[in-house]
């Protein structure tokens, strides 16, 4: 019997990842100018890194000072760009530690979920900081499909770290992972909407920490890892949806809509990615073909 509450939870992170997505089901279009935006977020974000450094012996991020080096110059700082919604976006992130996991999982992927403690702020201009969230104390498990697409793309360059917490004694304790400040734009964050407590078209500023993540995870359990459900090959897998259900790939039970859940089309080694059994289709995987209702258990 299927767990009816995960789905429902997935279903609702799903929700917020394409919140602000004009093709979303449900959503009025939105006829904002993101790309004029994004232009101004550039600016912004460049002013605010040529105004203020990173303080080491505090662990933040202060007005530039004499003798110190703006964030701009930091050879810390990594600059990166993407395009999300056909809009290009630059953000930055201060490399502090990748993370020196052990064993090494490796880097997380979009889709994965990870354990993280951080502290958000908005830029109220160029000059001040507005906090707005924090997880400091104990860290949270999100899944980087779920988040702002900030998140998504800035996290998939740190690892996590090594568990040392004493069984049934004392604190989650990690060491050695990954951290470092996301410098993110509005569009990559809430956009021109806003959310509780951040205004629209805001830049976000987040202090982050990556204690562990998920390898491979697999949001509806189907053996398939959520990253490889990704049929057009965009790497995007929030929206392929293969039987056109409106619940993507991802989070369906049954990806082709034959009746067969997709686990139960694994063939003997239990892999649904590794069956092609449609003398007609030698190409597509049986879980994604609706005509070839089985791989042969």
């Amino acid at each position: 019997m299927f767990n009816r509450k995960l789905l429902i939870l997935c279903l609702s992170i799903l929700a917020l990842g394409y919140s602000c997505r004009p093709d979303s089901i449900g959503v009025t279009v939105d006829n904002f100018d993101h790309a004029a935006q994004a232009l101004i977020d550039r600016d912004s974000l460049i002013d605010f890194l040529e105004s203020h450094y990173y303080d080491d012996a505090i662990d933040s991020v202060k007005p530039l000072v004499t003798g110190a080096t703006a964030l701009i110059n930091d050879v810390r700082l990594i600059e990166q760009e993407v395009t999300e919604l056909e809009v290009d976006y630059k953000f930055y992130f201060l490399m502090k530690n990748e993370g020196t996991p052990v064993p090494d999982k490796g880097f997380p992927t979009v889709m994965d979920s990870v354990l993280v403690k951080y502290k958000g702020q908005y830029l109220f201009n160029t000059e001040d900081l507005i906090d707005f969230d924090e997880r400091t104390v104990s860290p949270i498990w999100l899944t980087l499909n779920g988040v702002i697409r900030g998140w998504t793309y800035s996290f998939v360059n740190f690892k996590g770290g090594e568990n040392i917490t004493v069984p049934g004694n004392g604190p989650i304790t990690y060491q050695n992972g990954g951290n470092g400040v996301l410098f993110l734009p509005s569009g990559l964050g809430y956009r021109n909407r806003g959310t509780l407590g951040i205004p629209g078209n805001a830049n976000l500023m987040f202090y982050i920490e990556l204690y562990d993540i998920v390898q491979d995870t697999d949001h509806d359990n189907d053996g398939v890892p959520s990253i490889l459900e990704d049929p057009d090959g965009d790497g995007d897998p929030r929206n392929d949806d293969t039987d056109e259900d409106n619940i993507p790939n991802y989070l369906d039970f049954d990806d082709d809509g034959d009746g067969i859940l997709t686990r139960d089309e694994g063939g003997v080694d239990g892999d649904p990615t590794n069956d092609f059994n449609d003398p007609n289709n030698p190409t597509l995987p049986d879980y994604l073909n609706p005509n070839y209702p089985n791989s042969g258990n």
